[in-house]
C-alpha cells in the first residue's frame, strides 16, 4: 500500500509563504513525476507544478515566479514553496506521484488559505 502525506497549509496573509511538503510511504518502488495540484472552491483541479526524477521543473502560468517545486529523492519527499502569495491561491493542495506501474496516487490534501 502507498501512501501520500501531505503538510505545510494553513491561513496567511497576502504577501506572505509556506512551504508544503508531501511524503511517500509504503511499497515505493520507483517515483518518476510528483506533482502538485489545487482546487479552489467551486472549481476544477488544476496542475500547479511538476518535477521529474531528474529535477526537471514546470509551472502553471498563475505561479511562475512565485511557487518552487523541489524534491529529495532519498526521503521520497516533494516540496512547494510558496512566497508572494495572493488570496487566489486559496484552496486544498494535493500531491501527485506516478509511481510506474504501481499506479498514480493522490494525497489526502492540505488546506491553504491566503486572507487579503
Amino acid at each position: 500500500q502507498v501512501q501520500l502525506v501531505e503538510s505545510g497549509g494553513g491561513l496567511v496573509q497576502a504577501g506572505g509563504s509556506l512551504r508544503l511538503s508531501c511524503v511517500a510511504s509504503g511499497s515505493i518502488g520507483r517515483i518518476n513525476a510528483m506533482d502538485w495540484y489545487r482546487q479552489a472552491p467551486g472549481k476544477q483541479r488544476e496542475l500547479v507544478a511538476v518535477i521529474t526524477t531528474g529535477g526537471s521543473t514546470n509551472y502553471a502560468d498563475s505561479v511562475k515566479g512565485r511557487f518552487a517545486i523541489s524534491r529529495d529523492n532519498a526521503k521520497n519527499t516533494v516540496y512547494l514553496q510558496m512566497n508572494s502569495l495572493k488570496p487566489e491561491d486559496t484552496g486544498v493542495y494535493y500531491c501527485h506521484a506516478d509511481m510506474g506501474w504501481r499506479g498514480l496516487y493522490w494525497g489526502q490534501g492540505t488546506q491553504v488559505t491566503v486572507s487579503s
